[in-house]
């Protein structure tokens, strides 16, 4: 998995691949994952199960404000720790891959897709619990927040320290109040508007009666 985070799946050589799982000869390396794509899943799907637990718990803070700030530091955490690889797998693993690799692009796209949604569905957990008003942006804020972590891997990748990082976060979060606000004041059909340079509606002329 270490490797295929680190590098990235088309980065990642056979040769580590083998090294990393005790230098088992190519052979023995089909017979066990039948392909280079194949081990890529497994990996990748290891690291969504022991990640994607870690932001899972973070978003059961009482909460939706308090769930979304831990969510971005626990990611924060996750993406700069120093015994692992920065940056985050199903971020980086295959932004660009040749259209012989499409299948590993596709998968990880796939993934990358629950992030927002699950973020969307604790805002609206956050509406039926009534600590958002009505009026939030909901689809909004989770594709701003899903945003912002996705930001948090690539600097983190790049070598950004975590104290950065947790104040990116911080700075995400005093979007909050506004972001929330903005739903609110969105602006409705006002009652009545007609186009411009138009007039008052003519009244209809009474039809004069015929002479009896």
């Amino acid at each position: 998995m270490d490797v295929f985070w680190a590098r990235g799946y088309e980065g990642a050589t056979l040769e580590e691949l083998q090294t990393a799982m005790g230098g088992i000869a190519p052979p023995s390396f089909y017979a066990a994952f039948g392909s280079k794509d194949k081990l890529f899943r497994e990996a990748v799907a290891l690291y969504h199960a022991s990640m994607g637990e870690r932001m899972r718990n973070a978003m059961t803070a009482p909460t939706a404000r308090e769930a979304i700030e831990a969510m971005l530091h626990e990611g924060v955490r996750c993406f700069s720790e120093s015994d692992t690889p920065r940056g985050c797998l199903l971020i980086l693993g295959a932004i660009n891959c040749t259209r012989a690799n499409k299948e590993a692009y596709d998968h990880l796209h796939e993934l990358r897709e629950q992030g927002p949604e699950m973020i969307r569905q604790r805002l609206l957990k956050g509406l039926a619990d009534r600590d958002l008003p009505a009026g939030t942006p909901i689809s909004e804020m989770a594709s701003f927040y899903a945003t912002v972590m996705q930001g948090v891997a690539v600097r983190a990748r790049d070598g950004a320290s975590r104290a950065t990082l947790d104040a990116v976060a911080n700075a995400a979060m005093a979007a909050w109040d506004p972001l929330v606000r903005s739903g609110r004041r969105a602006p409705t059909a006002a009652r009545g508007t007609r186009s411009s340079g138009s007039g008052p509606r003519p009244r209809r002329r009474r039809k004069e009666r015929a002479a009896g």
